[in-house]
């Protein structure tokens, strides 16, 4: 990937509506709660929008006050909503999310079955949206959430390579959502085999591969067609390795305190998607998406944290 070559960004899933607890305790008895904007991918179409690419983003939402209260906030974040659907036959899928102040992983709820993201499907995706300069950025999560939404995700795929649309794809599982451990093992490696660059985590690797290992998962990926592997470390930071040979761990950034851990991954794929658009090796792409990491770790919300292009330069020129 080269600077200037591509600039359009596309990416699919389902958006949420995030209530963050106001105060810690549990979710049953906390009484004011703010309200964010959630989802995987819609996460890092934020960061990149805010990086100056053109976004867009593909979901369905239900004809409500969060599906509505979901394109405002996406139009406010200049990503385009021309792939975003409407239905009156299902709800808009939210999560509510404890406030915690030790750093540990806060508790989440989630009331998405039977969604109207659950019902996208790849007669929504428009092939009108990937061309030649174009990148896709795809993830377990969307594939996870039902049958339908995973024919979208093989739709968008199958688009890009037609056009020679470079990809990312972050593995980023959830066991809940898939039917069985085997379809998901055998799905997201099916859709990792396709993408050019893989972001998969360490612990990730261990039910993927069958190995915690670095090495040894970027290269399962990597004789498997793809390009690049980035491994996720945690606080550790990253390691990398290339189909062409290039290797090495980059180390993560110090932070004084973490407040909240979600979202830390969206974060990271947007560091790393984003530098490599801007023409970066994969070792200084690497670096930066541990810097968005350890951004999104210092605050409650999942994309709260995420620079403008003014705010990028500063940081990574101190």
């Amino acid at each position: 990937m080269q600077a200037n070559q591509t600039q359009s960004f596309v990416t699919l899933g389902e958006a949420m509506g995030l209530f963050v607890a106001k105060t810690p305790g549990k979710l049953s008895t906390v009484e004011e709660f703010s309200r964010f904007l959630a989802g995987a991918e819609v996460n890092v179409a934020v960061g990149m929008a805010r990086l100056g690419f053109e976004s867009t983003y593909i979901s369905k939402v239900g004809d409500d006050c969060i599906g509505e209260f979901i394109c405002d906030a996406i139009s406010k974040e200049n990503i385009s909503t021309q792939g975003i659907s409407k239905t009156d036959a299902y709800p808009t899928g939210f999560m509510m999310k404890a406030n915690v102040t030790d750093g540990s992983d806060p508790s989440v709820e989630y009331f998405r079955r039977n969604s109207a993201a659950s019902t996208l499907c790849a007669d929504d995706i428009s092939p009108d949206l990937f061309k030649a300069g174009t990148h896709l950025h795809l993830t377990g999560v969307a594939a996870a959430v039902s049958e339908p939404m995973r024919s979208a995700v093989k739709q968008a795929l199958s688009y890009a390579k037609a056009q020679g649309c470079s990809i990312t794809f972050d593995t980023n599982l959830r066991p809940t959502l898939w039917p069985s451990k085997e379809v998901m093992i055998e799905t997201i490696n099916e859709l990792a085999f396709a993408s050019d660059v893989v972001l998969p985590g360490i612990e990730e690797g261990l039910i993927l591969v069958g190995s915690d290992d670095p090495e040894t998962i970027a290269d399962f990926y990597i004789n498997n067609g793809a390009k690049t592997v980035i491994v996720k470390l945690g606080s550790a930071g990253a390691y990398y390795k290339t189909s062409e040979g290039e290797t090495g761990t980059v180390a993560g950034f110090k932070v004084e305190k973490v407040v909240d851990t979600v979202g830390a991954g969206d974060s990271f794929a947007t560091g790393v998607i984003s530098a490599l658009l801007d023409g970066k090796t994969v070792e200084e792409a690497s670096r930066r998406g541990n810097l968005f990491g350890s951004l999104t770790v210092q605050v409650s919300g999942d994309s709260e944290a995420l620079p403008t292009r003014a705010q990028l330069i500063e940081l990574e020129s101190a």
